[in-house]
């Protein structure tokens, strides 16, 4: 296979992989009220407050976008702004208590799938190399296309 071929290949499996996941999120996210984007930003803000640009580099969307959704999680009390003492322009968002809470119980239908997963892909090993090959592809496309990076 040539390197064109086994590039369009990749991209056309990773489209459909995020496809697949996306239409996952939203199911396993429906109970919870939240929708796969707002539990995408507010997961990236559980552990730490970060900058909506923060937020958007590191899910590889736009900045707009993660600041529609994080005024949606504010307005919904399951995220709040804080100053930033780097920028004082660039608030932080963090995820509230309430926040937290919803993020556990969505991580509860996170838990069965990802048992069942791990047992279709083999086992624990396999699904850490499967990760592992995953974030190889996307460093190796933010080496070659630095836009890309994320």
């Amino acid at each position: 296979m040539s390197s064109v071929d086994a590039f369009s290949r990749t991209a056309l499996a990773v489209f459909h992989l995020n496809g697949r996941f996306g239409a996952l999120l939203d199911q396993l996210t429906v109970p919870s009220g939240l929708s796969a984007a707002q539990w995408q930003v507010l997961g990236a803000v559980e552990d730490e407050p970060r900058s909506v640009s923060g937020i958007a580099r590191m899910l590889g969307v736009t900045r707009q976008s993660v600041q529609r959704i994080a005024d949606l999680l504010v307005e919904q009390g399951l995220a709040d702004y804080r100053a930033n003492p780097a920028h004082r322009r660039a608030r932080l968002l963090a995820a509230t208590e309430r926040g937290e809470a919803v993020l556990h119980e969505v991580d509860a239908g996170h838990a069965e799938l990802a048992r069942r997963l791990c047992r279709e892909l083999g086992g624990e090993e396999e699904f850490g190399r499967t990760t592992d090959v995953l974030r190889e592809l996307s460093l190796a496309l933010g080496s070659v296309v630095p836009q890309a990076r994320s």
